[in-house]
């Protein structure tokens, strides 16, 4: 009962993060290894996606009443996302990711120094790109996250939210929404694969995504209440996390 509970806090708390910036397998997953240590690692990850496309599509659906996004960029930049997601993922089973996980931290942390340098950074909402320039961009934005998601995955929603902000000019809020949108298509590509596989806990994995609803609803529900600038210190708080996390997987562990 005790373990069940756990899993429900930390759904709950994975949910919240996630609405806002990204980052929820950072509760997520550790408290899934944590709490069912005999559970084989593919069956964990499943379970985690599983609970994880509930929290998102809820979140993504609460920002969309109130944000404005282009579906025309959205879209096809959600679809690349799935299908190099679900690419990645194969590929995972065939070339270990070791590298990449030695080289995360030192990305995070150029993403971090960036963002802390440039005050005004997601502060203002001025898109930069328009039409067919902006959508091919969102596609490319899409399929390289979406393959680095199923490949690898730590920060998914981070990056995303951070080239949108960068490279599109959007606004740290705007910029959520549309991470939402391509995070939703990125976990149900890994879930096809995973519940395909029989690699899900369907049950536990209801409990936790009931629990993430809840913790998705609060955290989008903030952040559509306080801003861009909530958005922005929550970025900061999650990538310096996502640092701590990935050099001590990389270089510690």
């Amino acid at each position: 009962m005790v373990d069940v509970l756990l899993l429900g806090g930390a759904a709950f708390f994975a949910g919240f993060v996630d609405a806002i910036v990204g980052g929820g397998g950072l509760v997520q997953v550790p408290a899934l290894f944590s709490l069912l240590p005999g559970t084989a690692p593919a069956t964990l990850l499943g379970t985690n996606k599983f609970a994880g496309i509930w929290g998102t599509s809820v979140a993504a659906k609460n920002y969309l009443r109130k944000v404005q996004i282009r579906w025309a960029m959205a879209l096809p930049a959600a679809l690349m996302a799935f299908v190099c997601s679900f690419a990645g993922a194969y590929l995972v089973t065939h070339i270990s990711p070791e590298q990449l996980r030695k080289a995360l931290p030192f990305v995070l942390v150029a993403v971090a120094i960036y963002t802390f340098k440039k005050k005004e950074f997601g502060a203002l909402d001025k898109p930069v790109f328009s039409g067919q320039k902006e959508v091919l961009l969102g596609m490319a934005v899409g399929g390289a996250i979406g393959f680095y998601d199923g490949f690898f995955g730590p920060g998914t929603g981070s990056f995303f939210m951070f080239l949108f902000v960068r490279f599109f000019g959007y606004d740290f809020l705007r910029a959520s929404a549309v991470a939402k949108v391509l995070n939703v298509a990125c976990n149900a590509s890994a879930l096809a694969w995973f519940g395909f596989s029989g690699h899900v806990l369907w049950l536990t994995g209801g409990l936790m995504a009931f629990c993430q609803v809840g913790g998705s609803l609060t955290g989008s529900h903030m952040a559509i209440k306080h801003g861009t600038g909530f958005v922005r210190k929550m970025f900061l708080f999650v990538v310096i996390a996502l640092i701590c996390k990935t050099t001590y997987d990389g270089f510690l562990k």
